[in-house]
């Protein structure tokens, strides 16, 4: 029986909470702890080694956030379709949401692998760091074709609430990823060492595998499975208004990642050590940071089931508590990540380095609860409400108007270690979530984009 928000006790909303984020925030972790195990892998060959593999990462970041970008758009039409029981329509935005992931997994790939001198030279013109950074991204590019089925999947099955698939498949990835770099990075069982090459050959086996269980767990059967027409014959109607949403989550998405990967070319050229460091931190921070934004997937989830049920008041008050959540969620992982300043020493880093990873920590513990009610607006509450054109201008102008100029400035004219440049940065959260507080307060995302589909 359907009863109002106000009607629901705290711990209700608690338990759907923990049933919904807890399979995402552990999944994040696994992820994140999985992939700070390999940096450490790579670490080991060195700053040089470590810094190379950052830099070739950053167009998968790109590539992957834009693919999160149109099917954070899409999820938004999932989760208000899962409200309002229409299994055939939620089949139709996957096969959409695929259909354009492998567009631009295409273009990424040709990119990649034609283009990835001049690709690196955008981040760095370091001699040392070049060859293997080119090394990796060739070998890494056929993952974008597994990622154009994997995220829309992976999108859908967690807007259904059915979170626990796209965990397992994680975990099992991951953990053969964790595997086998240990193999090829340093040629073990008979095998050659392959170096940051063989980290790159890793995660292109890991991502098949994780894309391998996902559609074997669909054809066994959810409400995710059809035959393939089932995904396909969209109407003009239906296109124009997934795009409409979609489109502007992808191009959020896109700027914001593009404007994070100009941080980086920002921050590579205070040197290998300042950004080898930036790195090993990152990774770290990245750790509680996942599992503390699995909040902001709920919040998508929950808000726009509840906006597909019509339910629009009530969506202001859920929304209202996630965020006093997310408040008390942004300090414990906080306090996490003053507690993992010894992981560094699993680096092998220079003393210089070993300090500069410390005070990065510091600074991403600071501003953790911050950064996670940023993530919990834009991702969770605004795209819940299809306000994706508010949450773009937000997200968007503080990173271009505000973020990029700090970074450049901090780093080529102002000169300051690294710590200081990132500590400068938080300026453009600051105004972020300005931004956003007063479009939350102003209940104008609250709208229900399925009507009349």
């Amino acid at each position: 029986m359907d009863r109002t928000l106000n009607n629901i006790r705290t711990e209700s909303l608690y338990r759907k909470l923990i049933r919904i984020a807890l399979p995402i925030s552990v999944q994040g972790v696994i992820s994140a702890t999985l992939g700070l195990v390999d940096n450490i892998m790579v670490g080991a060959l060195g700053e040089t080694a470590l810094a190379a593999v950052g830099i070739a990462l950053q167009v998968f970041f790109v590539h992957y956030l834009i693919l999160f970008g149109f099917t954070s758009g899409c999820a938004t039409f999932v989760a208000q379709f899962f409200g309002a029981d229409d299994e055939p329509n939620i089949r139709k935005t996957v096969g959409f949401a695929m259909t354009a992931a492998m567009a631009v997994g295409l273009v990424f790939f040709v990119a990649v692998t034609v283009f990835p001198e001049q690709i690196i030279r955008f981040y760095s013109n370091d001699k040392a760091i070049i060859p293997d950074a080119i090394n990796y991204m060739r070998i890494g590019s056929i993952t974008m074709i597994f990622l154009a089925i994997t995220i829309p999947f992976e999108s859908a099955l967690k807007a259904t609430q059915q979170t626990k698939i796209p965990l397992v498949a994680s975990a099992i990835a991951f953990s053969m990823n964790t595997l086998l770099n240990y193999i090829f990075i340093f040629g073990k069982f008979g095998l050659p060492e392959m170096g940051v090459s063989g980290a790159a050959l890793a995660t292109v086996f890991s991502r098949f595998i994780e894309m391998t269980i996902i559609i074997m767990a669909i054809r066994r059967g959810n409400s995710l499975k059809g035959k393939l027409t089932d995904y396909f014959g969209w109407s003009k109607d239906f296109v124009k208004r997934v795009m409409r949403n979609a489109r502007v989550t992808t191009m959020n998405e896109l700027l914001w990642s593009l404007g994070q990967t100009v941080y980086v070319s920002a921050y590579a050229r205070i040197g290998i050590t300042a950004y080898a460091a930036y790195q090993a931190a990152t990774n770290i921070n990245s750790i509680f940071y996942f599992a503390a934004f699995s909040i902001g997937d709920a919040a998508l989830i929950l808000i726009g089931q509840y906006l597909g049920e019509g339910k629009l008041s009530e969506s202001y008050d859920l929304a209202k508590k996630l965020l006093k959540i997310s408040f008390v969620v942004g300090i414990l992982a906080g306090l996490l990540v003053l507690s993992s300043l010894p992981v560094l020493k699993l680096y092998s880093f220079t003393p210089l380095g070993l300090s500069y990873g410390r005070k990065l920590l510091m600074i991403f513990a600071g501003t953790m609860v911050m950064n996670l009610l940023n993530s919990t607006l834009v991702v969770g509450v605004l795209r819940a409400g299809g306000d994706t054109f508010y949450a773009m201008v937000a997200e968007c102008s503080s990173v271009w108007f505000i973020g990029v100029p700090i970074a450049f400035i901090a780093a080529l004219w102002l000169q300051v270690p690294i710590y200081i440049a990132v500590l400068m940065m938080q300026l453009s959260e600051i105004f972020k979530l300005c931004l956003l507080i007063y479009r939350f307060i102003s209940k104008k995302w609250i709208k229900n984009v399925i009507e009349g589909l």
